[in-house]
């Protein structure tokens, strides 16, 4: 009850907050089983996703059923694009025809790159760029930082003081960015992921600061006040 992910954020949107017609309120997940788990926990239907029959290349006869629409679930009204491990082309080819025919664009984060490994991988973001460029830079709405749709959704749930909240993360530009446009208390910048300080210490870098900084998340521990 107390993590409350972009995946989650997204299905509160879709759920709580996005106005869907009765007959298009299906999901076309690109995405893992987090975002699956977190749909289902809303009550909402959706497809894709870690379904394995869409793990494969296409056919010739793919292109023909998706171009004349037998291939594509008529009730989707939202493609929801997050961090999927299985991205392929038949995948693409589907959620980019379900935007052809007006379906809702959204995206769990735009995190162009993760952390892992001591260096940088492809992000969430990274996912649904080939969605952006293929309808002619058409952004998808991010439910993950910086967005504020996260934030009220964050506050809607816990009713917490946003005076009192410190956001605490790694990315400038989505997680300091996103306690700030929050009216938050305070931001924390962590030294150990994305971010490092000369991205926002000196003339003309980042006009996004955080109102503090920690070379690891460890450095907040004291230990002397453990026995207290």
């Amino acid at each position: 009850n107390e993590v409350f992910s972009s995946s989650y954020s997204a299905a509160i949107y879709i759920s709580r907050i996005l106005s869907l017609p009765p007959t298009k309120r299906t999901v076309f997940v690109l995405g893992e089983a987090g975002i699956e788990t977190e749909l289902a926990s809303e009550s909402i239907p959706f497809i894709g996703g870690t379904d394995s029959s869409l793990h494969r290349a296409p056919e010739a006869s793919d292109y023909v059923s998706i171009a004349d629409g037998s291939a594509l679930d008529p009730t989707v009204g939202v493609v929801l694009a997050g961090l999927d491990f299985h991205l392929n082309y038949l995948k693409l080819m589907h959620a980019f025809h379900y935007l052809q025919r007006g379906a809702v664009f959204l995206a769990t984060n735009s995190d162009s790159t993760l952390p892992s490994a001591g260096t940088l991988f492809p992000g969430a973001g990274a996912c649904a760029a080939p969605l952006v460029r293929a309808t002619g830079g058409t952004e998808p709405l991010s439910l993950g930082k910086p967005s504020q749709a996260m934030m009220d959704a964050i506050e809607g749930k816990f009713r917490f003081d946003r005076s009192r909240a410190c956001m605490v993360g790694d990315r400038v530009d989505t997680d300091i960015r996103f306690g700030i446009e929050g009216k938050l208390g305070g931001t924390l910048a962590v030294l150990t992921g994305v971010s490092k300080k000369a991205d926002w210490e000196g003339e003309g870098k980042e006009h996004v600061r955080p109102m503090a900084y920690v070379d690891r998340l460890s450095d907040l521990w004291d230990p002397a006040a453990e026995g207290e």
